[in-house]
């Protein structure tokens, strides 16, 4: 199946059922507000080296965690029990992503390139990216961010700077989202990281059902 070459002065993308089996849809266009919107709105978003051209992605089978079914384990538990922590949202955005970037970069190498940084800053603005900071005991001790439409939650990459920050953060951000009627948080692509935290599989039919509702709450 080919991969389709966007129109940097048209904003649309394929049919989302057009991806190959990696999931790979399309390359080429931009990374402005207005096509991030809607990229994220039919379940695409974009994934590439720094310095090389932009890449589309939408796996046919969706990685999700459904907020009500974040799992906190036994361990998970009795550390939180030993400390204070606090929850932020947008504390800084622009330093949560840049410390996500810094993360992976040292430890595999990074797609959050100066490109990324300053787009979705600039969907931060608009209000549809949100970053997520826990203290723990008064000290920053991780966070993560992603892109917010409706009801449905689009996670893009974590940070720790202690034990378990990045856990905390998670699931107090899934708790939140669940009190407030979010009906998913989108993870893009498995790691056992999160499937350890209650992230699974689902069909396509299933999320872009998912997607279509949570839209429109």
């Amino acid at each position: 199946m080919p991969v389709f070459r966007l129109n940097e002065k048209e904003i649309a993308f394929p049919h989302p059922t057009l991806a190959r089996e990696d999931g790979l849809l399309a390359v080429g266009g931009d990374l402005c507000v207005d096509r991030l919107l809607l990229a994220y709105s039919n379940g695409i978003f974009p994934w590439y080296n720094p310095g090389e051209e932009i890449l589309w992605w939408c796996p046919k089978e969706r990685f999700v965690i459904f907020p009500g079914e974040i799992h906190i384990s036994r361990s998970m538990k009795k550390y939180m029990k030993k400390h204070v922590f606090r929850v932020v949202l947008n504390r800084d955005f622009a330093d949560t992503m840049h410390r996500c970037r810094i993360k992976r970069e040292f430890d595999e190498g990074t797609w959050i390139s100066d490109e990324m940084e300053e787009a979705y800053y600039r969907l931060h603005e608009q209000g549809f990216a949100v970053s997520v900071e826990v203290y723990e005991d008064d000290a920053l001790a991780g966070g993560f961010y992603g892109v917010c439409i409706g009801k449905c939650f689009f996670g893009e990459s974590m940070f720790s700077e202690k034990e378990n920050g990045s856990k905390t953060a998670l699931i107090a951000f899934a708790q939140l989202l669940e009190q407030q009627g979010f009906l998913f948080i989108d993870c893009q692509f498995h790691t056992g990281h999160l499937e350890s935290m209650g992230g699974r599989y689902i069909s396509w039919e299933e999320y872009d059902g998912l997607l279509r509702n949570g839209l429109q709450r």
